[in-house]
């Protein structure tokens, strides 16, 4: 039998990044468009959804501005309902919101808590179940005559870390990734896999990880590659996972940290 290769590429699909103005998810949805995929990229901030439509009409790709909102059911269905009447279906989800204020376990409230867990892992359920329905159904899912869809779910390195301060973040996280397991079966043929990025430049991080604090410096030395990740450096993974050459590729949690983990031991 001869040899075929499935190259890594997401031309021609259609992709829609929740949470993709800013930071990674911005990374994504921009590299994603580079790549001659059509890309819907949106937030909570219209005009951040504003500009990065903008960028994405730059490369060329088609795309569609709307503001979506993950805490709201209505608001993801109406994210999805507007993705297939602009490109006719969807291949690609990519789930990268997250973010939340640093507070002891002693001290975070009630309120604060039920706010990261609705928004970074009820939002995780919504949009995965949302958007995989519409994948596996009648109307949808089908790019390069091979069925099903991928969805990317954007975790964090804080999982498998003891970051004080950030329970509820963490928390959500750690949920993220048990979900991606159990959804990577009830949602085949639609694959389901997550990205855990390690530290990472980003807005939301700028002030906790700036270059020249102690924290910053301690990651630095810490990390085998020497620095902090930037957010274009996650996005080859969102891009094979999202692929046909990652068709066999589901339920995994794919961990970019430039060997953080392997730098943990110090002589």
């Amino acid at each position: 039998m001869a040899y075929e290769h499935t190259p890594v590429s997401v031309t021609g699909k259609r992709a829609v990044v929740i949470g993709g103005t800013s930071g990674i998810g911005r990374a994504i949805a921009l590299g994603f468009a580079a790549e001659n995929a059509d890309v819907i990229a949106t937030s909570r901030d219209a005009t951040r959804v504003a500009n990065v439509t903008d960028e994405i009409r730059e490369t060329g790709a088609e795309t569609t501005e709307i503001t979506c909102d993950v805490a709201e059911r209505a608001s993801v269905e109406a994210l999805c309902e507007a993705a297939v009447e602009a490109f006719g279906g969807v291949d690609v989800l990519v789930n990268s919101f997250g973010g939340a204020a640093r507070q002891s376990v002693l001290d975070v409230p009630e309120n604060e808590w039920g706010r990261v867990m609705n928004t970074q892992l009820s939002g995780i359920y919504r949009a995965t179940q949302v958007f995989a329905r519409e994948m596996i159904g009648e109307n949808g899912g089908e790019a390069n005559g091979k069925p099903g869809g991928s969805i990317v779910e954007i975790g964090s390195l804080s999982t498998s870390l003891a970051i004080p301060e950030l329970a509820a973040y963490t928390t959500a996280k750690g949920g993220l990734e048990a979900f991606t397991r159990v959804a990577a079966r009830d949602c085949a043929p639609a694959r389901v896999n997550a990205v855990r990025p390690g530290f990472t430049e980003t807005p939301l991080t700028a002030e906790t990880y700036a270059e020249g604090t102690h924290r910053h410096e301690r990651i630095a030395e810490r990390t085998a590659v020497g620095r902090l990740a930037r957010p274009e450096e996650i996005v080859g993974a969102a891009i094979y996972l999202a692929s046909d050459a990652a068709s066999y590729t589901t339920g995994e949690c794919i961990t970019i940290d430039g060997g953080f983990a392997a730098g943990a031991f110090k002589e």
